[in-house]
């Protein structure tokens, strides 16, 4: 970790009223961060060169490589927050730096407040920015939105049924039997064929050779009982509903679904895409970035699920310097999916 002490605040830590800045902190300062291990530059504004009590000790440090006045006529503390901020760094201060929160507004974040006692500084921790809880389920409602925009069906449903082999071989087979648009789209498909009147007693054929798809759409922790009992989901369905052939199971990894339940998105294979149709990139401030990296795989689940896909779509999460606050996103959906799902 890389530091950046404020020589000047550390200084006038614990001293009395009316006395000068102690050497003596600073010192306690450095060895802390030696003792941790830290990589660290002192920075003073030049007047504290006057007013410290050891000015002897003062100037001997000044020779150190890593000690650095703040250029004449520049305020000491905004040279502070530039120079941690270009460095990635983290300031040792217990200063709040309040005059400069809407330039360097991550102050909170990288700030290291310490306390000192007979003569040893310990250092806090920084104060952990405010997160969006629900983050991953906000950036896969806005990819779903995009998709919708350019005119790509989404399931949307979020019933959140009781998860169960037993209620997910009952919710197939109701939702099947209850689709009345099956007939229907299975001759679309055979519309677009030339000469269609000519092959349309194959229908009843194809019906058997093109099983549906049950996406079976799961919050995580319950993704292994579910994949565990796929087939004996399939056999029950396709026994029930005297289908010749089996459903196919997709169990999917899905951020809209809470623990202990399920949804269904239901499709006849020919509709199920091959690839999803777009990547997805996501811009995201530095706070979010390992989480939301982390978590990628989830979101590119959650909407080859939705769409129906057997691939998932790439997703990458890139940081953003003009997104400045926890929670911040913006998402761009280019052309392509080539993901394994």
């Amino acid at each position: 970790m890389k530091v950046v002490i404020d020589a000047s605040n550390v200084a006038h830590a614990n001293k009395k009223e009316g006395s000068k800045p102690l050497m003596s902190n600073i010192l306690a300062a450095v060895k802390a961060l030696e003792e941790s291990g830290d990589e660290f530059v002192i920075i003073a504004d030049a007047s504290l060169r006057h007013e410290i009590d050891d000015k002897e000790k003062y100037e001997k440090l000044l020779e150190s490589d890593n000690v650095e006045e703040a250029p004449a006529g520049m305020d000491a503390d905004h040279f502070i927050l530039e120079l941690a901020s270009n460095e990635n760094a983290r300031i040792l201060s217990n200063d709040k730096f309040r005059d400069y929160a809407d330039e360097f507004t991550n102050i909170n974040a990288i700030r290291l407040p310490f306390v000192i006692e007979n003569g040893r500084l310990s250092i806090g921790k920084a104060k952990r920015p405010k997160r969006d809880k629900n983050i991953l389920q906000h950036i896969s409602d806005e990819i779903i939105k995009e998709l919708n925009f350019k005119k790509w069906e989404v399931y949307e449903g979020k019933e959140g049924l009781e998860i169960s082999p037993l209620n997910i071989a009952k919710q197939s087979i109701i939702r099947i039997d209850n689709e009345s648009e099956v007939s229907s789209k299975i001759e679309k498909i055979f519309t677009k064929i030339p000469m269609f009147n000519k092959i349309v007693d194959m229908v009843d054929d194809v019906e058997v050779a093109a099983p549906y798809v049950i996406f079976v759409l799961v919050h995580p922790k319950d993704y292994k009982m579910v994949v565990k009992n796929a087939g004996s989901i399939s056999v029950t369905v396709a026994d029930r509903l005297k289908l010749e052939k089996k459903p196919l199971i997709a169990v999917r990894n899905d951020l809209f679904t809470r623990p202990g339940t399920f949804e269904l998105n239901i499709m006849v294979a020919d509709e199920v895409t091959e690839n999803a149709p777009f990547n997805i990139v996501i811009r995201v401030s530095r706070f979010d970035e390992v989480f939301i990296k982390k978590n990628s795989r989830n979101i590119a689940s959650t909407i080859a699920g939705r769409l129906g896909s057997w691939k998932f779509p790439f997703v990458s999460v890139k940081p953003d310097i003009m997104l400045e606050k926890p929670g911040q996103f913006e998402i761009d959906l280019e052309k392509g999916g080539n993901w394994d799902g």
